[in-house]
This record gives C-alpha cells, structure tokens and sequence, in this order.
C-alpha cells in the first residue's frame, strides 16, 4: 500500500491540513491568473493569452522550478479529480515531500488538449514533479475559500466560534513566506527579462 493510502486511512473525513508552501502558491498562481484575464481596456483576454502562452511551452519548462505558478497557468481547466481524498492529502506536503506523479493521476482525468503538454512535461528532469504541483495548484484553486480557512492552527486559543473567512485571507501567512513569494518573484521577472521580454510592473 502506498504511504499516502495509509495515510488516506488514518485522515479523519472532511478534515485538511494544507501546507505553507501551498498556501503561498495559492496566492501567486491566483495573481498569475488575474494579470493575464484582462488587457488594458478591461476585455478579458484569458483564453487567448492562455493559447499563446501554451505554444511557448518549450522554454517555460526551464521555469518550472524557479516560478512554477507562471507556467502552472497553462494547465488551467484542463484537469477533473475524480479522488479528491488523495488530492486533499496532496495539499499537506510541503514541495520535497510529493508523492509520485503516478500516485496521483490515476485519480485525474487530463482534457485531450493538454495531453501533449503533459508529454513535454514528463520529458523535463522536473517534470513529475511538476505535474504534481499544477495538479495541486489547480485543485486548490476550485475550492472555495472557506475551505481552505483556518490552516495553521489557532495559536491565540481564539475560538468564539465565528466561521467567516476575512477577505484578506492570505494575511495570515508569515513574513518569511512572504519574503519567499517576492524573491520567487523577482527571480522570475529577471530571467524573462534576460530572455528578452518586458517586465511586469
């Protein structure tokens, strides 16, 4: 039985426990997304800039590593999770504890569009790995948010009870990962820019 199984039947149903790593992820693939969905008059141009960026696939596998939530984007709706048990138990590891990619895409079934993507994926040294995360990032991402309230545990003992998820959700998160999402994001805009392309503001 694969750790993760055995873990699967130990975890109480309904429970979840989603780690830094992916709570901070959360956050900068959700702002990836919301830069490429609009142009500057307000149109949304998600799909289309989507299908550009899906045809640039041969140098973003060099970025896969350095800013996964940027090439992750490409993989948006292409994934449906028929084992959301496995995929919630995913969410808890932090990114050099992933189970295999094998592990978990039994229970993912990939739209034919991006079956070629995933095949150029496979074939990078991080490949596995990869899909992995996108495959995390993107199921995060169809949860709602009060779903994902209250990770990390209530160190005050603060409990009255109240259930709403204040709007800056990700407030919660501490300096030090916060620190880490800026410099992941400084990196990346410095290596596009070496490649030749504008940075973003």
């Amino acid at each position: 039985m694969p750790a993760w199984q055995a873990a699967l039947d130990k975890k109480t149903p309904g429970s979840m426990n989603i780690s830094p790593f992916f709570l901070n992820l959360r956050s900068a693939y959700q702002s990836e997304i919301d830069d490429l969905t609009f142009d500057s008059d307000g149109h949304d141009v998600l799909r289309q800039r989507l299908a550009d960026k899906r045809k640039e696939i041969g140098f973003l596998v060099q970025m896969m590593e350095l800013s996964p939530e940027m090439v992750a984007v490409i993989f948006h709706q292409a994934f449906v999770f028929r084992q959301p048990a496995v995929m919630d138990h995913l969410l808890s590891h932090e990114a050099d504890e992933f189970p295999a990619w094998s592990e978990v895409s039994g229970g993912i079934e990939v739209a034919t569009w991006a079956r070629d993507l995933v095949k150029v994926i496979l074939q990078a040294p991080a490949g596995e790995w990869f899909l992995t995360l996108a495959a995390g990032l993107h199921y995060m991402a169809g949860k709602p948010v009060a779903a994902l309230a209250g990770q990390g545990g209530d160190e005050d003992g603060d409990d009255d009870g109240d259930t709403d998820v204040p709007d800056d959700f990700n407030d919660h998160e501490s300096d030090e990962v916060r620190g880490d999402a800026r410099d992941r994001e400084e990196a990346g805009a410095s290596w596009l820019e070496g490649q030749g392309f504008d940075r973003k503001d």
